[in-house]
């Protein structure tokens, strides 16, 4: 079944008062529409603060187990009735004194899991906010350009609203997450390029009658799209009490995540609805040393991103000319934080650390983000001593192959005592 809605020219009911550009401060209507006109610079959602100043704890709290209970710090979804949504959010904010241990940090570490979400990933927030939008502004198909968890989440919100979906990825992408693309139904386009190639073919497409239906969530509905990343921060803080920690750490990929994330703690502390640490929140960035631009440019001490064509196993991560680069930098810089980045070698030391300390499996990108708390901690400029959350943004069945090879049976036996007796099973 295939369902379709009216197309309205922009969203009339919602907390945010239009789209504005980054760069140069120009205002839009909430509409299908991620540059600006005047300076091709990138669009974000601007909210009424008279709106979101009415927002309360209780009202958050008596809100539904997932995202939605957000809903009022969000510009699409205000209705019930018009959510594309697994239901995704709430995900499990896990305390790691093993690891802590292990790796010489002293205050309490946390682990914001997202592998929980629908589809296991974070992906899942960012597509309902973004879907929501697209079903508000009449869009009758989805899309996207992805790297693989993006495509899992958009194929499935589709199959469960009834929407034809057709995604774009990499033809070189893990089998995991291909067939957990392909299981949903749409149409599943590989093409033989990088990622910058697929999201170059996907800005294309946009503009092109055959595809005037169709939202592509990280093209003309990305400001919606991006939004979805606070309520990774809005949970957090939260979960912890309605406090801020004083540390995270963030896969970065575009560099959106960071930056929204950032952008949640401030709206927080800008309602009222928490305090500040008394020495505000610090931001690090983590990155795969295989692709690794914003990293690169923050240690050259420039705003410059220049970009790079991307290798190893941290595929989810592998945006060689990330369009939130110099935002994430900015961030980082603002609060004091850092970015670092982390070699394939590293990468699965890190997803291996962290299952044995944890028991959470993370995908390349977790182990991206454990490598780097490690450096970070070894380097001096994470402190050890102050409460730090790390975000996994990502399952570990889903790149398998990247620790396949690394661990497997402890022991090979015969069916019998004298079997475990000779493997030192027995004493």
């Amino acid at each position: 079944m295939t369902t379709t809605v009216s197309a309205p020219s922009a969203i009339t009911t919602s907390p945010a008062r239009g789209l504005v550009c980054r760069a140069c401060g120009a205002e839009y209507p909430l509409a299908a529409q991620h540059a600006c006109y005047e300076c091709f610079g990138p669009l974000e959602v601007a909210y009424d603060e008279a709106a979101l100043a009415r927002v309360t704890r209780a009202e958050i709290e008596a809100g539904p187990q997932n995202i939605w209970r957000y809903a009022a710090l969000l510009p699409a979804g205000q209705d019930p009735a018009t959510r594309v949504t697994l239901d995704p959010g709430l995900t499990p904010l896990v305390s790691a004194p093993l690891l802590a241990a292990e790796l010489g940090i002293t205050g309490a570490l946390w682990i914001k899991d997202d592998s929980q979400n629908p589809t296991h990933s974070f992906k899942d927030r960012v597509v309902s906010v973004a879907l929501t939008a697209a079903k508000e502004l009449g869009f009758t198909r989805f899309s996207c350009a992805s790297t693989g968890n993006l495509a899992n989440s958009v194929a499935a919100h589709a199959a469960r609203a009834g929407v034809p979906s057709i995604v774009f990825i990499p033809a070189d992408l893990e089998q995991g997450k291909v067939v957990t693309t392909a299981v949903y139904g749409g149409e599943l386009v590989a093409i033989e390029g990088s990622y910058d190639d697929v999201n170059r073919l996907c800005s294309e497409l946009v503009e092109t009658d055959e595809f005037e239906d169709t939202a592509f969530v990280n093209v003309n509905v990305r400001p919606f799209y991006a939004e979805g990343s606070k309520t990774l921060g809005y949970e957090v803080a939260e979960q912890l009490g309605w406090r801020i920690p004083a540390q995270v750490v963030i896969p970065m990929a575009s560099g959106e995540l960071l930056t929204k994330v950032d952008k949640a703690f401030s709206e927080l502390v800008e309602i009222g609805l928490v305090e500040a640490p008394e020495d505000g929140w610090t931001v690090f960035g983590a990155q795969s040393a295989g692709c690794n631009p914003i990293a690169v440019a923050l240690h050259n001490d420039t705003d410059v991103i220049t970009p790079v064509k991307p290798t190893g196993i941290a595929k989810s991560l592998n945006i060689g000319d990330p369009a939130a680069g110099p935002y994430a930098i900015e961030a980082v810089r603002r609060t004091g934080g850092w970015m670092d980045y982390a070699d394939d070698a590293e990468i699965r030391a890190g997803i291996r650390l962290l299952a044995e300390t944890t028991g959470i499996f993370a995908e390349t990108a977790g182990g991206t983000t454990i490598a780097v708390l490690k450096k970070l901690v070894e380097s001096g400029k994470l402190d050890p001593a102050k409460e730090t959350v790390v975000y996994n943004t990502g399952e570990g069945l889903k790149t398998l192959d990247a620790v396949a090879g690394e661990v497997g049976p402890t022991h090979r036996i015969k069916p019998s005592l004298r079997g475990a007796r000779e493997a030192g099973l027995l004493g």
